[in-house]
């Protein structure tokens, strides 16, 4: 993510850190049964997102179909949640904001449920055993609302003039369908969204049969590399769709139809692949099946988010009547860093923007801007070192520390261990975590066993040290 108030030169960013994820205690009632059956928690404990996501089971796969008309401002969905238990389930959760659900089966039997307050608690007919799959098919419907309490506020599903946007960072997906809602449990992702004809319905991934009926049109979108929830979209109105190619993968890019098709916007995403290309030299293969970019004019969107495979860029980026590609390179890095290689806990997301951030560096020095080095060092002299870029505080996961000091310290690490080991380490921890999650602890040990040396002290003192570090 990047916000549009970081557009001011030098301006500052913030994020967080460690640790696998636990249950919340007490949420799982660990009597059980004589079958060895318990509830799955409602919690995983994350305190930078109290109430988010739910244990017992892993989730592989979402099958989503949502039919929207923007006329009444009206969501019907069903939602198939395909996961496997990870331990005897009498019961559990999936997180959903607001909506009515009316029936819900497991393994297609009817099952009971009701709401506690965003959660969907469902009972099955049966108890799942430790280790076995299961298919939970919701039927909702109802008006969608944004996120109220959202860190950078504006998030979730959002009715615009001609149609809506689901988006947002931490939160979003569980205002539009039923979620196990924290990015240390990715899935696959089959979209199918039914909106009036003559509207276009942008999502993730690569694009599948479109079909028309009724006055009304399904698109169709397919995510096969896991997804965190929060990386999932939805962009509906009267958009300028560019379908297309690059190395052999669907791209799709697309820019409101009041937009002129050469303004900036669409000029800074005509570069999508260009600026992919070079991060995949440095980075190593791109990790997904589809490329593209979605650039919307609703100025509640304020940031940029790193949907996966197509990023959202707000308006605010574009307002100078020049292409952006600092966004865009700022972006895309995300989809190795964030998306493919994703986060186990929110207090690390400086694992995210911080690589991100460098990459806007690294981009601006080969697209003939400021060298990394010297970007380097005027971050260094307007950085404020009593901000750690780990474990910043939830009111500051996305403050000055976790992007620019973030970078900061990628950069000393290059500066460190030389160019060679410096991009050797990237790749190579790109290729081993691709599509998993991981910590900051998780970095640290990669790099040192890669370089051979201990770095341990370099990071902390780049990353959470209360004073301006000795330069490399």
């Amino acid at each position: 993510m990047r916000r549009t108030r970081d557009l001011i030169p030098l301006a500052l960013a913030t994020v967080a850190t460690v640790g696998l994820l636990t249950a919340c205690p007490g949420s799982d009632d660990r009597k059980g049964d004589p079958d060895g059956l318990r509830a799955g928690s409602a919690d995983l404990a994350d305190p930078y997102v109290p109430g988010a996501g739910n244990g017992g089971y892993d989730v592989s796969h979402y099958r989503l179909a949502v039919r929207y008309d923007p006329a009444t401002d009206r969501l019907s969905g069903r939602a198939t949640v395909t996961a496997t238990a990870s331990h005897g389930l009498s019961r559990f959760t999936l997180d959903l904001a607001g909506l009515d659900v009316s029936t819900v089966t497991v393994g297609g039997k009817r099952a009971e449920h009701r709401r506690d307050g965003d959660e969907l608690v469902v009972t099955p007919a049966d108890g799942i055993p430790r280790g076995g799959q299961f298919a939970v098919e919701v039927e909702y419907a109802g008006v969608p609302a944004p996120v109220p309490d959202g860190v950078l506020g504006n998030g979730g599903f959002q009715h615009t003039a001609d149609g809506a946007i689901a988006l947002g960072q931490p939160h979003s997906a569980a205002t539009w369908f039923p979620v196990n809602d924290h990015p240390s449990d990715k899935a696959t992702y089959d979209i199918e969204v039914t909106v009036p004809d003559g509207l276009e319905a942008l999502s993730n991934g690569v694009p599948g049969e479109r079909t028309t009926a009724d006055g009304w049109t399904t698109w169709r979108w397919a995510e096969r590399a896991p997804m965190a929830s929060y990386l999932t979209t939805l962009v509906i109105g009267d958009y300028q769709v560019r379908t297309g190619t690059h190395a052999g993968k669907p791209m799709v890019t697309a820019v409101p139809a009041g937009l002129p098709a050469t303004g900036p916007e669409a000029a800074s995403l005509a570069r999508t692949g260009e600026i992919a290309d070079f991060l995949a030299s440095r980075f190593g293969p791109y990790p997904f099946d589809s490329y593209g970019g979605i650039v919307v004019t609703d100025d509640r969107i304020g940031y940029a988010l790193e949907t996966q495979s197509r990023p959202v860029y707000g308006p605010g980026f574009f307002r100078g009547g020049r292409p952006n590609t600092g966004v865009v390179a700022h972006e895309l890095a995300h989809q190795w860093f964030g998306n493919s290689v994703a986060l186990s806990r929110w207090q690390d997301i400086w694992l995210n923007e911080g690589f991100a951030s460098y990459a806007e560096w690294l981009w601006e020095e080969h697209d003939g801007g400021r060298t990394a080095q010297r970007n380097f060092e005027l971050q260094y002299a307007a950085t404020d070192w009593s901000r750690p870029s780990v474990d910043p505080g939830p009111t500051q996961m996305f403050g000055s520390a976790v992007y620019k000091r973030g970078a900061l310290a990628v950069h000393a690490l290059r500066r460190t261990v030389g160019d060679e080991t410096f991009f050797r380490i990237l790749r190579s921890w790109t290729d081993e975590r691709r599509n998993g999650n991981a910590t900051t602890a998780d970095l640290i040990a990669h790099a040192e066993r890669v370089a051979g040396r201990s770095l341990r002290p370099l990071f902390d003192a780049w990353l959470v040290g209360a004073s301006a570090p000795a330069l490399p």
